[in-house]
């Protein structure tokens, strides 16, 4: 869909047409249906911004025209309004069983019709912009490992790991699935770190490692420049997941709950991830000894609240472990 895709409106009574034309033809490209088959080809071809669809229809019904855009993956997005002259709560409830994301009942109010249109079409925009930032967010993980010797499964398999972490210790969903998104994100800083020292098969020199260091500075100035939340949260994630629980890691020595949450999470993730990983300078940990080195690192790497969840969700971990790394394979 396009974001300025017109809106369809479909009814079989040319009155009803005319009434929305009234109403909305002002503010809106309209396009107009009389029955679902054309409903179903126009929805295709113009790819509307939103469907206004009347349910008493001969031959196809509203509900069998809500369905089957729904089944199409070409349609499946577009926002669907019954308008309808059945109030019958159980009519309304088919409605939203059918897809559906509104139902206005006839006669048409004009202040209430248009104060639906502009917050479905608002949620419709704002969901693409969503969309966006979690691309460009990927795009960015993908670019920040593009000279390192990290695989492209790995921030992808750690972010799995920061979600399962922030589920134990309580984030919701929508928390959780953005940490999944922005973790990625981590390592965004390394695109401004010299090859040489990013794939050097060895350990590096104290010159080196101060330059390495810079990485998480470099990501945030990359990330905050968006102050979209997502992109603020990737920001945080880049600057703060090498600070230890201890005040010892980098880059500002802080401590303890000066650490966001955020980071500390990844901070798990990546290590665990990063330990049990083949790299051209060793060889991949048993599970057993990274696990054990996770666990000795609370309190003083890691917060030991965190690492406690860690420790309760290993199976789930494991299951993650297996999945990402059957991909890689």
């Amino acid at each position: 869909m396009t974001r300025n895709g017109p809106l369809l409106v479909v009814d079989d009574e040319p009155q009803n047409l005319a009434a929305i034309r009234q109403v909305l033809g002002n503010d809106y490209p309209l396009i107009f249906c009389r029955n679902g088959a054309e409903a179903l080809v126009a929805a295709v071809r113009c790819q509307p911004s939103l469907i206004l669809l009347d349910i008493q229809m001969p031959h196809m019904d509203g509900f069998e025209v809500c369905r089957t855009l729904k089944a199409d993956p070409i349609t499946e997005a577009i926002p669907i309004i019954f308008v309808t002259g059945l109030n019958d709560v159980g009519d309304e409830a088919a409605g939203f069983d059918a897809g559906a994301v509104d139902y206005i009942i006839k006669p048409l109010s004009p202040p209430i019709v248009r104060a639906r249109i502009r917050t479905h079409l608002s949620l419709v925009h704002a969901s693409r912009l969503e969309n966006s930032y979690a691309d460009a967010l990927s795009m960015l993980g993908e670019a920040g490992h593009y000279n390192d010797t990290d695989t492209g499964v790995h921030i992808w398999r750690m972010a799995a790991y920061a979600s399962e972490i922030a589920t134990a210790c309580g984030w919701s969903q929508a928390e959780r699935d953005d940490l999944k998104r922005a973790a990625p994100m981590h390592d965004t800083g390394k695109i401004g770190i010299p090859g040489e020292i990013l794939r050097k098969p060895g350990k590096l020199d104290p010159h080196e490692w101060e330059i390495m260091k810079q990485h998480s500075r470099i990501g945030y100035e990359i990330l905050c420049k968006s102050q979209a939340p997502l992109f603020q949260l990737a920001a945080e994630v880049a600057l703060r997941h090498h600070e230890k629980w201890d005040g010892s890691g980098y880059p500002d020595g802080l401590a303890g709950d000066q650490i966001p949450e955020s980071a500390r999470i990844v901070a798990i993730a990546d290590v665990f991830d990063a330990l049990t990983m083949r790299r051209p300078y060793k060889d991949a940990w048993p599970i057993e000894r990274a696990v054990q080195t996770i666990r000795e690192g609370a309190g003083s790497h890691f917060e030991p609240r965190l690492m406690e969840c860690f420790m309760d969700i290993l199976p789930r971990i494991m299951t993650a472990k297996e999945e990402w790394d059957a991909r890689e394979e």
